[in-house]
């Protein structure tokens, strides 16, 4: 770990000139408490730092939790190995799945499926399910829907050929919408009361007022969506799985964890508002998922609870190339390369995710060394995409 100043701490070994004036800029926002923390996979993001940590007093930033709202990852270890797929033509596998779930950016589903009505009830019997009905309506036929970008579902093999379900998702259009209107009033609310900032997107908003309350509850609401999104985008992998194999799926181990969120906690003696974006809670035995990029490693891990780091770690592998860079940089002919042996979607709209528009996920890993404990290296053999 490396101590930049008395508040940001980092623990990325690859880290830009522009992430750290960035990060440099929200740690030193007045209402920082104890000190922000940078994660190994730190890289520029709107506002705040993709893979930071920033707990606050009095106040939330949020464009420091981002625009997906409670985007995060999903894994279930099922019985299955490596020889219940051998000899199996895993591009049907990938078929069912894309069939079954609605993948793509302003993709959803056409009804509330059967599995999903029961999580549209929870959700609108919440606070907040006014504001998501004012912001997207149909926001009900959005559950279980992947998004586009980094978002994916994955078949995997452990360290021991045991075959892993895995998906990394959010709170999709609705949480975007909400995760927007709230920044806008942000950057209003600090207007009117003329307070200059060094960024436009570290607006912020006053705990104890009305907009403040407003926000948490449509964070709250859609960090939920997010959750239950997930649940339901898995109990339909888990289906087709069953399908492929002509077998129930056991689930041996299952895990569920945000990592653009905020929650109330207590760190160094104080009650903060801890915003994690790009970043997993890691107290100690608590698990958690790292992913990697296309065609390399994931990990499910547990925290090993480091107080400097406000128990948590890395979310993935960061990016190292903007979208646009990717697409100028790689090859069409090295992606098919490297995604060699697994099933995926073959397409040019993909450039953007090469392995190597992200940061070595093994020095992630090595610089987060501190921060989790690794307990199973998960490599893809399905990967399904939305483009």
């Amino acid at each position: 770990m490396e101590k930049i100043n008395d508040r940001l701490y980092n623990w990325a070994s690859i880290l830009d000139p522009a992430t750290r004036e960035q990060a440099e800029r929200t740690a030193s926002m007045p209402f920082i408490y104890p000190h922000l923390a940078l994660m190994p996979d730190a890289h520029l993001g709107k506002g705040a730092t993709v893979g930071s940590v920033i707990p606050t007093e009095g106040a939330i930033i949020p464009a420091a939790v981002g625009v997906d709202i409670g985007c995060g990852m999903m894994a279930v270890r099922t019985q299955f190995t490596a020889d219940d797929l051998a000899g199996r033509d895993l591009s049907v596998l990938h078929g069912q799945i894309s069939r079954s779930i609605p993948l793509s950016a302003g993709r959803h589903n056409k009804s509330i499926r059967e599995t999903a009505k029961p999580r549209v009830e929870e959700l609108r019997a919440m606070a907040g399910v006014k504001q998501a009905d004012g912001a997207v309506p149909h926001w009900p036929e959005q559950l279980g829907s992947l998004g586009s970008g980094n978002h994916v579902i994955e078949v995997s093999l452990d360290e021991g050929d045991r075959v892993w379900l895995f998906l990394h998702s959010g709170s999709r259009g609705v949480g975007n919408k909400l995760a927007s209107i709230h920044i806008r009033r942000a950057q209003e609310w600090c207007r009117s009361r003329g307070i200059e900032l060094t960024d436009r997107d570290l607006a912020f908003l006053q705990e104890g007022t009305p907009e403040f309350d407003a926000y948490i509850e449509a964070l709250r609401w859609a960090q939920r969506f997010a959750y239950l999104n997930r649940e339901e985008m898995m109990d339909r992998v888990v289906d087709q799985t069953g399908r492929f194999l002509t077998s129930t799926v056991e689930r041996a181990e299952t895990v569920n964890c945000h990592h653009n969120y905020t929650e109330r906690e207590k760190h160094y003696g104080r009650a903060v508002w801890l915003s994690r974006k790009g970043a997993i809670s890691a107290r100690t035995g608590q698990w958690g998922l790292i992913p990697g990029s296309m065609g390399t490693a994931s990990y499910v891990v547990v925290g090993r609870g480091n107080e400097e780091s406000l128990m948590s770690s890395p979310h993935g592998a960061g990016r190292n190339f903007s979208r646009t860079a990717a697409r100028k940089r790689f090859t069409r002919k090295d992606l098919d390369g490297r995604m060699a042996g697994i099933a995926w979607g073959h397409s040019d709209a993909f450039l953007d995710e090469h392995p190597d528009a992200y940061k070595p996920i093994d020095q992630v890993m090595a610089d987060a060394a501190d921060l989790v404990e690794v307990r199973h290296t998960l490599r893809q053999v399905v990967n399904v995409k939305g483009d």
